[in-house]
């Protein structure tokens, strides 16, 4: 049976090309809000941290109705480190919409995410959006999109994919780049002719695959999926199975609980069939890849395997002089509970307990934002702990060590590409290609991940800001020797106490400050950055000594330069190997390893006098 009522679609592109704009604009003209309703933009991206950034973290699921016909969407993260978000909500649609912006063309990500779908099969509406764009160059980026579709091997049907042309912000679509579209018409219509309604069976034993969860204090776990087949009816016995964890216990339940999604709102049902995309809760511990099933029929769904960690980081309790002042949740026990629980939902995260400390987790991830988002929402939970640098997770493949290998892609000033070449190759960078874009440049480049720690900011001061980098996870390659994580070394606080006008005047003459007076310090915190590639030892709390002859103000007006704020993305990308990142919700302290100055000389040296 073919439900013709029914369009499951996924909008994947790459950040910023418009993914979540031009969802609010069907959205609008779907009819999902009343005429006087007020609507704020990205209404999708419902997260704190999606909003401030300007990003999509989670994928969503909404729906609208058009001419008769449910289109369920689900608006996809753009981020390759949110990667894993994308591969499993492919399961649960039957075709996609690629967004390309008509200014930048296919990027890194556009790649990765048509490649995972091409190879389910799915159908391809390409959308050039942005064409309102003073910068556009729509006609390049059609031949670009072709080349890469060739690239990838798409079918002769997927090559001919049809093609339209967006403006996402003012939702507008048309067929042709000549004429400009006066709504979103042509894109609706080409899901209805183009994207397969699902064929499905509903008179056989149900079958659903999770692809998502949801979490919700009151009812615990909310799975997500598409109805592979049969009906389920509000609570019907069920039974949830695992195909690739075998030797797990299948366990019955009951659905207690079943919405479908209309528009921003998830509406309660009692019965849905196969097709629908819906949400169900009841089952305890249900994960993602399990699938729930009829209890005469338990017959498990394989899952997409998701790719691998690239990066892990190791998080401790603090045990830092300030430990406990700020932080809510702060013992190892809180600590594990917290980041076991965020792998409910997040499933390209692993987590692992270290063999020889019971207050430190490994924590691997699929790149620096990935990791960085989880710590920044520990910390607005009012968590505190300590994070160390990041490192890359090596593989042996046929006896030879290897490493992970990103493919980046720059669109810097014509006038900057000569820095940005020399700071790849001294990191180990390999360039594919190089193509002229108006004044721009456009560079691909092959380089290892760990070689990009630590360089976004570097870029930015090389291209005058003007800069855009923007990599994937490509392959793993063998070993290309040790790269410099950073040539600069730190200003570290000589004792504990509160930093002063006096000290910090005379500890600046040395490098870079990130504190000002009135702060607290404590011995062995990093309170600045030197040019110097060694660390220097300044003390920040020093006061002027005071006589009978000296008065306090006797001197000179002290000019401070403006202490450097640092978010947790540039603290991330300092620390060196032997410092830490002390996070707790009101401060981001970088300190070293070793508190203890003369500790820290000893196991320098090994605990040798030096000559």
């Amino acid at each position: 049976m073919i439900r013709n009522d029914l369009r499951n679609i996924a909008i994947i592109a790459h950040v910023d090309h418009g993914k979540t704009t031009l969802v609010d604009e069907m959205l609008k003209q779907g009819g999902v809000y009343r005429e006087n309703q007020t609507v704020v933009d990205r209404v999708m991206d419902s997260n704190d941290l999606e909003r401030e950034r300007g990003i999509t973290i989670l994928a969503k699921n909404t729906a609208v109705q058009y001419k008769g016909t449910k289109i369920n969407i689900v608006d996809t993260p753009g981020h390759a480190d949110f990667g894993g978000e994308v591969e499993r909500i492919l399961k649960m649609v039957n075709g996609v919409i690629l967004l390309v912006d008509a200014a930048e063309g296919p990027m890194p990500q556009t790649r990765f995410v048509l490649s995972k779908a091409l190879e389910l099969g799915h159908r391809v509406i390409v959308v050039v959006n942005k064409i309102d764009r003073p910068d556009q160059r729509i006609h390049e980026v059609v031949d670009e999109v072709l080349e890469l579709l060739l690239d990838l091997n798409a079918t002769q049907e997927q090559f001919d994919s049809p093609m339209l042309f967006c403006s996402g912000r003012n939702g507008t679509a048309s067929y042709s780049p000549e004429t400009a579209g006066t709504d979103l018409q042509p894109l609706f219509d080409t899901i209805l002719d183009y994207i397969p309604a699902p064929e499905v069976d509903p008179d056989a034993p149900f079958q659903m695959l999770v692809s998502s969860i949801d979490y919700n204090e009151f009812v615990g776990r909310i799975a997500i999926g598409r109805i592979e087949r049969g009906t389920i009816k509000q609570n019907q016995e069920i039974v949830v199975c695992n195909y690739h964890a075998p030797e797990k216990v299948s366990k019955k339940c009951k659905a207690v609980s079943l919405y479908t999604f209309d528009g921003l709102a998830r509406t309660a049902i009692t019965e849905a069939s196969a097709g629908n995309i819906i949400a169900m809760n009841g089952i305890g511990d249900i994960t993602i890849g399990d699938t729930i099933c009829d209890p005469a029929a338990v017959e498990p769904l394989s899952f997409v395997k998701i790719s691998a960690p690239t990066i892990e980081m190791t998080f401790s309790v603090n045990d830092g002089p300030f430990a406990g002042r700020d932080g809510k949740y702060v013992t190892s026990r809180q600590l594990r509970e917290r980041l076991f629980r965020e792998t409910l939902k997040d499933v390209s995260l692993r987590i692992s307990e270290l063999p020889d400390s019971t207050d430190s987790f490994n924590v691997a991830g699929r790149g620096e934002m990935h990791l960085s988002i989880l710590i920044e929402t520990m910390r607005r939970e009012g968590y505190e702990f300590q994070v160390s640098p990041a490192r890359v997770l090596y593989k042996e493949i046929d006896g030879v060590k290897c490493e992970p290998m990103e493919r980046l892609v720059v669109d810097v000033p014509a006038d900057c590409v000569g820095s940005v070449i020399e700071k790849m190759g001294s990191r180990k960078g390999e360039m594919l290609e190089m193509t002229p874009v108006g004044n721009r440049m456009k560079v691909e480049f092959l380089v290892p991940s760990r070689g990009l720690f630590g360089y976004r900011n570097e870029f930015l001061t090389d291209t005058k800001g003007e800069g855009i980098m923007a990599s994937v996870f490509d392959s793993y390659a063998p070993f290309k020797g040790e790269v410099t994580r950073r040539n600069t070394g730190s200003l570290i606080s000589f004792e504990t106490g509160e930093s002063v006008a006096y000290g910090l005047f005379n500890a600046q003459e040395r490098g870079a400050l990130f504190i000002g007076p009135g702060v607290d310090v404590y011995e062995g915190m990093v309170v600045g950055m030197t040019p110097k590639a060694e660390d220097i030892i300044v003390n920040v709390c020093k006061r002027k000594q005071l006589t009978n002859m000296r008065a306090a103000g006797s001197d000179e007006a002290l000019r401070l330069t403006p202490p450097r704020q640092m978010s947790l993305e540039q603290c991330m990308e300092f620390l060196t190997d032997d410092e830490l990142l002390e996070v707790t919700p009101s401060h981001l302290r970088i300190r070293k390893q070793i508190l203890n100055g003369q500790l820290r000389m000893k196991n320098k040296f090994g605990g040798k006098n030096r000559a």
